[in-house]
């Protein structure tokens, strides 16, 4: 068991490799603007053209906020779900809640263009893609509470969520087959996952809903450690099983539900997080796990998402590609140097 002092360490190490991974990722970008420049403008200094403040403050800055936000509350959302089920494949997209998600965007953008003049309709607000979304997720959730409070077997709650996703998976294909192909493009393109589309009203109305889950994530971790010894374990330790098994799928939902709404289906983050930080720190104890967790989640998206830019041009590349090429081998790594899963 390692130290407080260890542990302290350890953060001080990963806040600083998060300053240096957010720095880094506020400096690349599609225009080339010296380190240097960057540095000044953040210190409120004045830069040597006038441009280079305006794309640093009202793009760059709010876009690594955003992927702190995305990265942080996916990595939370599977640590959830890989304990609640203990189950080491587990992740944000389990219960189909991100699946909802994207039926949500899919009725909106394909469904839609089946109905005659409700297309530009769809598109005259900014937030049409993240209410859509959102109610697509949350409805998914709603079924997933009602179902958890008839069944008490946890693993048949795990499959049954993946029943869910499946349906809501046939229903896009559905929908993508009868769509126009403008229609298709679109919800493709929302597909790949964007950190960098937000406006200021949506970074803010996310950084609410990444707070509440993480609220209750802190308010679960009593329930998450029982959970890791057994459901037998947590009732003798006084835990209600049907009230915090509850409470653990709402922050799930409220994280992974309106982290999709906003940003898209981004994968793999949440599944392969925990994994490392639990490797790394040596624990299972969650007073740890949920701030590391958070921190690991957002340096690994302020990373991909750096690589995704492709200096110095244009072209970004989906998030969705960066995400699973970069941790996938880190990963199968840290399993193969270990030898064994920590559950």
């Amino acid at each position: 068991m390692r130290s407080t002092k260890s542990y302290r360490f350890s953060f001080a190490l990963i806040f600083v490799a998060l300053l240096l991974a957010w720095l880094l990722n506020i400096s690349s970008g599609s225009v080339s603007i010296p380190f240097g420049a960057t540095l000044s403008s953040l210190l409120s200094n004045p830069v040597d053209v006038p441009s280079w403040q305006y794309i640093i403050w009202e793009y760059r800055i709010p876009k690594a906020f955003t992927a702190i936000l995305v990265g942080g509350g996916l990595s939370l959302s599977g640590l959830l779900m890989q304990t609640l089920f203990r189950n080491p494949l587990a992740g944000p997209f389990v219960l189909g809640i991100s699946s909802g998600a994207s039926l949500g965007a899919a009725l909106l953008l394909m469904g839609t263009s089946l109905l005659t003049g409700l297309t530009s309709i769809a598109f005259l607000s900014d937030f049409s893609m993240a209410v859509a979304a959102s109610v697509g997720s949350f409805l998914v959730l709603l079924v997933v509470m009602l179902v958890a409070q008839r069944i008490k077997d946890t693993m048949a709650l795990l499959i049954i969520g993946l029943m869910f996703g499946s349906i809501t998976s046939a229903l896009v294909s559905v929908l993508a087959y009868f769509s126009s192909a403008e229609s298709l493009q679109r919800f493709i393109f929302w597909s790949f996952g964007s950190v960098g589309d937000l406006t200021s009203e949506q970074v803010l109305l996310l950084s609410g809903i990444v707070l509440l889950g993480t609220l209750l994530c802190i308010l679960s971790i009593k329930a998450l450690n029982a959970f890791l010894l057994g459901e037998n374990y947590a009732l003798s330790l006084g835990v209600s099983l049907k009230k915090s098994r509850l409470v653990i799928i709402i922050a799930t939902g409220v994280l992974a539900g309106g982290i999709t709404a906003f940003a898209g289906p981004i994968a793999f983050v949440g599944l392969a997080v925990p994994h490392l930080t639990r490797q790394i720190f040596d624990t299972m104890e969650h007073r740890i796990l949920i701030p590391a967790v958070f921190l690991y989640g957002a340096i690994l998206m302020l990373l991909c998402d750096t690589l995704a830019q492709l200096p110095n041009t244009a072209n970004v590349l989906p998030i969705n590609a960066i995400t699973s090429l970069v941790g996938a081998p880190v990963v199968i790594w840290l399993l193969v140097r270990k030898r064994k899963m920590m559950f």
